[in-house]
């Protein structure tokens, strides 16, 4: 009994695709920008140069970049959960790293398997620019994940800033310096843009609109409105501060709730899977005479369509909006 290890490879590479990916980031941008370090960016950054200007347009090009290359074709599928994850590197370097990544995963096939060259070129491809996609989507989520935990905790220091009398540009500063990142950075541009003479609301929405968050949004309409028509803004954002903790408790027992489908999608939709690379681990030569059956490969795209079909119909089912 023969044992192919030819999946174990292209597994090893993947993971290696992604390693490199993450630790050229890091060698590049250094260590403060990982989300595992809750240090203020922006507060190291003015710290370095003393220039907030500077460090402003430099944060603010930063968070703008991903969504002006849309119309760039191979980049389009990846511009929106690059700028939620705020990715420092521009779009141009992300094009190269899936090449450069794809080029070394190439050799790497051609070192470790026998397979042929198109083959080969067709799955560095997919490794470079799925690993970069993976990694940027990993990056996103958890900085999402941040953010929404973060919120609550922030306009509840807004509250207390401006019941002891701070206007709300003060408090929204207050934030920057007093809270981690990433919300920090994020509501330190806003703090920078508004003593420049921009309006907070206008500000405020703007970034809602960049990371497609739902809480954001009501922060800027309640903002938006106290300015326009009066009111007493700490009482706003003390409701509104109570309502999101409450939504973010429900979307947490929905997500508990949910769990066991999604998981049951993701198990139905990946056991084929896994018992094809179990057979061709423990008898390569198992599926050598289906092969060459003229219906082979049409069945395999049927097989890969409806794969692909439960996943989309599982994850609609569990996909409850709160």
């Amino acid at each position: 009994m023969s044992i192919s290890a030819e999946p174990i490879i292209y597994g090893l590479i993947f993971i290696g695709v992604l390693v490199l990916v993450e630790g050229l980031y890091l060698t590049v941008f250094g260590r403060s920008i990982s989300l595992n370090n809750r240090v203020n960016r922006r507060l190291e950054m003015l710290d370095k140069t003393g220039d907030r200007e500077e460090v402003m347009e430099k944060l603010r090009k930063e968070m703008q970049q991903h969504l002006k290359s849309r119309k760039i074709p191979l980049y389009s599928i990846l511009s929106t959960k690059a700028q939620k994850a705020a990715i420092a590197f521009t779009p141009k370097q992300l094009m190269l790293i899936m090449v450069g990544v794809s080029f070394l995963a190439f050799i790497g096939l051609s070192v470790g398997t026998a397979t042929s060259v198109p083959v080969r070129a067709l799955v560095s491809v997919v490794m470079g620019v799925g690993g970069v996609f993976t990694w940027i989507n990993m990056k996103a989520n958890k900085r999402m994940g941040m953010l929404e935990e973060q919120l609550p905790d922030a306009i509840e220091l807004m509250v207390r800033s401006l019941r002891v009398g701070h206007p709300f540009s003060s408090a929204i500063a207050i934030v920057a310096t007093e809270v981690g990142d990433p919300l920090a950075t994020e509501f330190g541009i806003i703090a920078d843009e508004s003593a420049y003479g921009r309006d907070t609301g206008e500000a405020l929405k703007d970034m809602a609109e960049r990371l497609d968050m739902q809480d954001l949004r009501f922060l800027a309409v309640a903002v938006t409105i106290q300015q326009q028509s009066g009111g007493n803004l700490a009482e706003i954002l003390d409701g509104l501060a109570k309502v999101i903790r409450s939504r973010f408790r429900l979307f947490r027992r929905v997500k508990a709730i949910t769990a066991e489908a999604k998981w049951s999608g993701k198990f139905l939709s990946g056991f084929p899977l896994m018992a094809l690379v179990g057979i061709q681990l423990l008898k390569p030569d198992y599926y050598d005479e289906a092969m060459l059956h003229p219906y082979f490969i049409p069945a395999c795209l049927v097989v890969g369509a409806f794969l692909t079909l439960n996943l989309i119909v599982m994850r609609a089912l569990v996909n409850i909006q709160v």
